[in-house]
Protein backbone atom coordinates (compact mmCIF):
# COMPACT_ATOMS: atom_id res chain seq x y z
CA UNK A 1 0.00 0.00 0.00
CA UNK A 2 1.27 3.44 -0.95
CA UNK A 3 0.12 6.60 0.83
CA UNK A 4 1.46 10.09 0.23
CA UNK A 5 1.33 12.84 2.86
CA UNK A 6 2.30 16.49 2.79
CA UNK A 7 2.17 19.37 5.22
CA UNK A 8 -0.10 22.07 3.80
CA UNK A 9 -0.87 25.24 5.79
CA UNK A 10 0.61 23.68 8.91
CA UNK A 11 -1.56 20.53 8.77
CA UNK A 12 -0.89 17.05 7.41
CA UNK A 13 -2.90 16.05 4.32
CA UNK A 14 -2.98 12.92 2.21
CA UNK A 15 -2.41 13.67 -1.47
CA UNK A 16 -2.62 11.57 -4.61
CA UNK A 17 0.61 12.39 -6.44
CA UNK A 18 4.18 12.79 -5.13
CA UNK A 19 5.35 16.38 -4.71
CA UNK A 20 8.51 18.01 -3.45
CA UNK A 21 8.58 18.02 0.33
CA UNK A 22 6.13 15.13 0.68
CA UNK A 23 6.28 11.87 2.62
CA UNK A 24 5.66 8.57 0.83
CA UNK A 25 4.66 5.77 3.20
CA UNK A 26 4.96 2.21 1.88
CA UNK A 27 3.20 -0.33 4.08
CA UNK A 28 3.74 -3.98 3.12
CA UNK A 29 4.13 -2.95 -0.53
CA UNK A 30 3.72 -5.37 -3.40
CA UNK A 31 6.54 -6.16 -5.80
CA UNK A 32 4.88 -3.92 -8.39
CA UNK A 33 4.69 -0.97 -5.99
CA UNK A 34 8.34 -1.39 -5.01
CA UNK A 35 9.40 -1.50 -8.64
CA UNK A 36 7.37 1.62 -9.49
CA UNK A 37 8.86 3.63 -6.61
CA UNK A 38 12.33 2.38 -7.50
CA UNK A 39 11.98 3.48 -11.12
CA UNK A 40 10.38 6.82 -10.32
CA UNK A 41 12.84 7.97 -7.64
CA UNK A 42 15.97 6.06 -8.74
CA UNK A 43 16.26 3.94 -5.60
CA UNK A 44 17.72 0.45 -5.61
CA UNK A 45 15.04 -2.23 -5.40
CA UNK A 46 17.06 -4.14 -2.79
CA UNK A 47 17.13 -1.09 -0.52
CA UNK A 48 13.33 -0.85 -0.69
CA UNK A 49 12.96 -4.58 -0.01
CA UNK A 50 15.39 -4.65 2.93
CA UNK A 51 12.87 -3.36 5.53
CA UNK A 52 10.47 -6.16 4.51
CA UNK A 53 12.89 -8.76 5.86
CA UNK A 54 12.20 -9.27 9.58
CA UNK A 55 15.80 -10.37 10.16
CA UNK A 56 17.36 -7.30 8.53
CA UNK A 57 19.83 -5.50 10.78
CA UNK A 58 19.75 -1.80 11.61
CA UNK A 59 22.16 0.30 9.62
CA UNK A 60 22.66 3.55 7.70
CA UNK A 61 23.93 3.64 4.13
CA UNK A 62 24.66 6.73 2.04
CA UNK A 63 24.22 6.32 -1.71
CA UNK A 64 24.76 8.86 -4.45
CA UNK A 65 21.14 10.05 -4.71
CA UNK A 66 19.73 9.04 -1.34
CA UNK A 67 20.46 7.85 2.20
CA UNK A 68 18.94 4.67 3.66
CA UNK A 69 18.33 4.43 7.40
CA UNK A 70 17.18 1.10 8.81
CA UNK A 71 16.03 0.84 12.44
CA UNK A 72 13.97 -1.67 14.41
CA UNK A 73 10.59 -0.57 15.75
CA UNK A 74 8.52 -2.29 18.47
CA UNK A 75 5.23 -3.98 17.56
CA UNK A 76 2.47 -5.89 19.34
CA UNK A 77 2.00 -9.51 18.26
CA UNK A 78 -1.06 -11.59 19.12
CA UNK A 79 -0.33 -15.20 20.03
CA UNK A 80 -2.72 -17.57 21.84
CA UNK A 81 -5.21 -14.73 22.32
CA UNK A 82 -2.65 -12.62 24.20
CA UNK A 83 -0.57 -9.61 23.26
CA UNK A 84 3.19 -10.07 23.16
CA UNK A 85 5.94 -7.85 21.84
CA UNK A 86 8.51 -8.03 19.07
CA UNK A 87 10.35 -5.83 16.59
CA UNK A 88 10.35 -5.31 12.83
CA UNK A 89 12.57 -3.16 10.59
CA UNK A 90 11.56 0.30 9.45
CA UNK A 91 13.30 1.76 6.44
CA UNK A 92 13.64 5.52 5.94
CA UNK A 93 14.90 6.70 2.56
CA UNK A 94 16.01 10.33 2.48
CA UNK A 95 16.23 11.97 -0.96
CA UNK A 96 16.78 15.58 -1.98
CA UNK A 97 13.06 16.21 -2.43
CA UNK A 98 11.18 13.86 -0.12
CA UNK A 99 11.20 11.08 2.46
CA UNK A 100 10.08 7.50 1.84
CA UNK A 101 9.32 5.05 4.66
CA UNK A 102 8.99 1.29 4.17
CA UNK A 103 7.56 -1.10 6.76
CA UNK A 104 5.77 -4.44 6.90
CA UNK A 105 2.81 -3.03 8.82
CA UNK A 106 1.34 0.15 10.23
CA UNK A 107 3.17 0.85 13.45
CA UNK A 108 2.25 3.30 16.17
CA UNK A 109 5.54 5.04 15.50
CA UNK A 110 4.22 6.30 12.14
CA UNK A 111 0.46 6.41 12.65
CA UNK A 112 0.68 9.43 14.96
CA UNK A 113 2.43 11.34 12.19
CA UNK A 114 -0.21 10.27 9.66
CA UNK A 115 -2.95 11.45 12.00
CA UNK A 116 -1.23 14.80 12.58
CA UNK A 117 -0.84 14.23 16.32
CA UNK A 118 2.83 15.22 16.52
CA UNK A 119 3.67 18.84 17.26
CA UNK A 120 6.06 20.77 15.03
CA UNK A 121 5.91 18.08 12.37
CA UNK A 122 6.43 19.20 8.77
CA UNK A 123 7.07 16.79 5.91
CA UNK A 124 9.35 19.25 4.12
CA UNK A 125 11.68 19.45 7.15
CA UNK A 126 13.23 16.11 6.28
CA UNK A 127 16.03 15.91 8.83
CA UNK A 128 13.74 17.01 11.65
CA UNK A 129 11.12 14.49 10.49
CA UNK A 130 13.60 11.60 10.64
CA UNK A 131 14.72 12.57 14.15
CA UNK A 132 11.10 12.87 15.26
CA UNK A 133 10.46 9.35 13.99
CA UNK A 134 13.49 8.06 15.89
CA UNK A 135 12.46 9.90 19.05
CA UNK A 136 8.96 8.51 18.80
CA UNK A 137 10.45 5.06 18.26
CA UNK A 138 12.58 5.25 21.42
CA UNK A 139 9.55 6.49 23.37
CA UNK A 140 7.49 3.50 22.16
CA UNK A 141 10.19 1.14 23.42
CA UNK A 142 10.01 2.78 26.85
CA UNK A 143 6.23 2.54 26.87
CA UNK A 144 6.18 -1.14 25.95
CA UNK A 145 8.91 -1.89 28.50
CA UNK A 146 6.74 -0.42 31.26
CA UNK A 147 3.82 -2.57 30.09
CA UNK A 148 6.06 -5.66 30.14
CA UNK A 149 7.11 -4.80 33.70
CA UNK A 150 3.47 -4.55 34.81
CA UNK A 151 2.63 -7.85 33.13
CA UNK A 152 5.53 -9.55 34.86
CA UNK A 153 4.23 -8.28 38.23
CA UNK A 154 0.77 -9.71 37.48
CA UNK A 155 2.28 -13.08 36.55
CA UNK A 156 4.42 -12.98 39.70
CA UNK A 157 1.30 -12.72 41.89
CA UNK A 158 -0.16 -15.82 40.23
CA UNK A 159 3.06 -17.76 40.63
CA UNK A 160 3.02 -17.56 44.44
CA UNK A 161 0.22 -20.16 44.58
CA UNK A 162 0.57 -21.80 41.16
CA UNK A 163 1.55 -25.39 40.42
CA UNK A 164 1.14 -25.03 36.64
CA UNK A 165 3.59 -24.19 33.91
CA UNK A 166 1.32 -21.59 32.29
CA UNK A 167 2.71 -18.68 34.30
CA UNK A 168 6.28 -19.74 33.60
CA UNK A 169 5.50 -19.85 29.88
CA UNK A 170 4.12 -16.30 30.11
CA UNK A 171 7.31 -15.15 31.80
CA UNK A 172 9.30 -16.88 29.08
CA UNK A 173 7.36 -14.96 26.41
CA UNK A 174 8.06 -11.69 28.22
CA UNK A 175 11.73 -12.60 28.49
CA UNK A 176 11.77 -13.31 24.75
CA UNK A 177 10.27 -9.87 24.08
CA UNK A 178 12.96 -8.25 26.22
CA UNK A 179 15.68 -10.08 24.28
CA UNK A 180 14.23 -8.76 21.02
CA UNK A 181 14.03 -5.25 22.47
CA UNK A 182 17.58 -5.28 23.84
CA UNK A 183 19.07 -6.53 20.58
CA UNK A 184 17.12 -4.02 18.49
CA UNK A 185 17.89 -1.09 20.79
CA UNK A 186 21.61 -1.79 20.64
CA UNK A 187 21.47 -1.95 16.85
CA UNK A 188 19.55 1.32 16.78
CA UNK A 189 22.18 2.87 19.05
CA UNK A 190 24.86 2.18 16.46
CA UNK A 191 22.75 3.93 13.81
CA UNK A 192 22.23 6.95 16.08
CA UNK A 193 25.93 7.22 16.83
CA UNK A 194 26.69 7.16 13.12
CA UNK A 195 24.07 9.83 12.50
CA UNK A 196 25.77 11.98 15.12
CA UNK A 197 28.83 12.06 12.87
CA UNK A 198 26.81 13.00 9.79
CA UNK A 199 27.40 16.56 8.60
CA UNK A 200 23.79 17.00 7.47
CA UNK A 201 22.62 16.70 11.07
CA UNK A 202 25.21 19.11 12.42
CA UNK A 203 24.04 21.92 10.12
CA UNK A 204 21.09 22.70 12.37
CA UNK A 205 21.69 23.16 16.12
CA UNK A 206 18.07 22.33 16.98
CA UNK A 207 18.29 19.05 15.09
CA UNK A 208 21.55 18.21 16.87
CA UNK A 209 19.84 18.72 20.22
CA UNK A 210 16.93 16.54 19.13
CA UNK A 211 19.34 13.80 18.06
CA UNK A 212 21.01 13.99 21.46
CA UNK A 213 17.58 13.57 23.07
CA UNK A 214 16.94 10.54 20.87
CA UNK A 215 20.26 8.99 21.94
CA UNK A 216 19.44 9.61 25.61
CA UNK A 217 15.97 8.04 25.22
CA UNK A 218 17.44 5.05 23.43
CA UNK A 219 20.09 4.51 26.13
CA UNK A 220 17.43 4.76 28.81
CA UNK A 221 15.40 2.11 26.99
CA UNK A 222 18.47 -0.15 26.80
CA UNK A 223 19.07 0.22 30.56
CA UNK A 224 15.42 -0.52 31.35
CA UNK A 225 15.42 -3.57 29.08
CA UNK A 226 18.58 -4.87 30.76
CA UNK A 227 17.15 -4.32 34.24
CA UNK A 228 13.80 -5.98 33.44
CA UNK A 229 15.57 -8.84 31.67
CA UNK A 230 17.74 -9.46 34.74
CA UNK A 231 14.70 -9.42 37.01
CA UNK A 232 12.80 -11.84 34.78
CA UNK A 233 15.77 -14.20 34.58
CA UNK A 234 15.87 -14.33 38.36
CA UNK A 235 12.10 -14.78 38.59
CA UNK A 236 12.12 -17.64 36.09
CA UNK A 237 14.66 -19.60 38.13
CA UNK A 238 13.11 -18.77 41.48
CA UNK A 239 9.54 -19.52 40.56
CA UNK A 240 10.46 -22.72 38.75
CA UNK A 241 11.72 -23.85 42.15
CA UNK A 242 8.59 -22.47 43.86
CA UNK A 243 6.29 -24.40 41.53
CA UNK A 244 8.32 -27.56 42.07
CA UNK A 245 8.19 -27.01 45.84
CA UNK A 246 4.43 -26.41 45.76
CA UNK A 247 3.99 -29.64 43.86
CA UNK A 248 6.20 -31.51 46.33
CA UNK A 249 4.11 -30.21 49.23
CA UNK A 250 0.92 -31.43 47.57
CA UNK A 251 2.45 -34.81 46.86
CA UNK A 252 3.66 -35.07 50.48
CA UNK A 253 0.19 -34.28 51.84
CA UNK A 254 -1.39 -36.85 49.53
CA UNK A 255 1.21 -39.44 50.57
CA UNK A 256 0.50 -38.82 54.28
CA UNK A 257 -3.25 -39.05 53.70
CA UNK A 258 -2.63 -42.33 51.89
CA UNK A 259 -0.60 -43.66 54.84
CA UNK A 260 -3.28 -42.68 57.36
CA UNK A 261 -6.10 -44.13 55.27
CA UNK A 262 -4.19 -47.36 54.62
CA UNK A 263 -4.42 -48.37 58.30
CA UNK A 264 -8.20 -49.01 58.27
CA UNK A 265 -7.81 -50.60 54.86
CA UNK A 266 -5.33 -53.15 56.24
CA UNK A 267 -7.62 -53.98 59.19
CA UNK A 268 -10.74 -54.30 57.06
CA UNK A 269 -8.84 -56.40 54.51
CA UNK A 270 -7.80 -58.84 57.26
CA UNK A 271 -11.37 -59.20 58.47
CA UNK A 272 -12.60 -59.58 54.93
CA UNK A 273 -10.52 -62.71 54.31
CA UNK A 274 -12.28 -66.09 54.02
CA UNK A 275 -11.14 -67.51 57.39
CA UNK A 276 -12.74 -69.32 60.30
CA UNK A 277 -14.45 -66.59 62.37
CA UNK A 278 -13.58 -68.43 65.55
CA UNK A 279 -9.98 -67.21 65.42
CA UNK A 280 -10.82 -63.59 64.58
CA UNK A 281 -10.79 -61.09 67.50
CA UNK A 282 -14.22 -59.79 68.54
CA UNK A 283 -15.94 -62.26 66.19
CA UNK A 284 -18.14 -63.69 68.94
CA UNK A 285 -19.48 -60.41 70.27
CA UNK A 286 -22.43 -58.55 68.69
CA UNK A 287 -20.43 -55.30 69.04
CA UNK A 288 -17.44 -56.67 67.12
CA UNK A 289 -18.14 -54.66 63.92
CA UNK A 290 -18.40 -51.37 65.81
CA UNK A 291 -15.32 -52.17 67.92
CA UNK A 292 -13.19 -52.86 64.82
CA UNK A 293 -14.30 -49.59 63.17
CA UNK A 294 -13.60 -47.56 66.32
CA UNK A 295 -10.16 -49.17 66.76
CA UNK A 296 -9.27 -48.49 63.11
CA UNK A 297 -10.30 -44.84 63.41
CA UNK A 298 -8.36 -44.45 66.67
CA UNK A 299 -5.22 -45.95 65.16
CA UNK A 300 -5.54 -43.61 62.14
CA UNK A 301 -6.00 -40.60 64.43
CA UNK A 302 -2.93 -41.58 66.48
CA UNK A 303 -0.89 -41.98 63.27
CA UNK A 304 -2.06 -38.55 62.06
CA UNK A 305 -1.11 -36.95 65.41
CA UNK A 306 2.34 -38.53 65.31
CA UNK A 307 2.94 -37.37 61.71
CA UNK A 308 1.75 -33.88 62.63
CA UNK A 309 4.15 -33.67 65.56
CA UNK A 310 6.93 -34.80 63.25
CA UNK A 311 5.88 -31.84 61.01
CA UNK A 312 5.22 -34.05 58.04
CA UNK A 313 1.96 -32.17 57.41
Amino acid sequence: MIRIFKTIDGAIHQIQEPQEGCWIALTNPTATEIFEVSEQFHIEVDDLRSPLDEEERSRIEAEEDYTLILVDVPIIEERNDKDWYGTIPLGIVLTDKMIITVCLEDTQVLTRFMEGRVRNFFTYMKTRFILQILYRNASMYLRYLRIIDKKSEQVEEKLHVSTRNQELLELLELEKSLVYFTTSLRSNEMVLEKMMKTDAIKKYPEDTELLEDVIIENKQAIEMANIYSGILNGMLGTFASVISNNLNIIMKVLAIITIVMSIPTIVFSAYGMNLNPTGMPFSNTPWGFLIIIVLSVLISVVAAIILTKKRFF
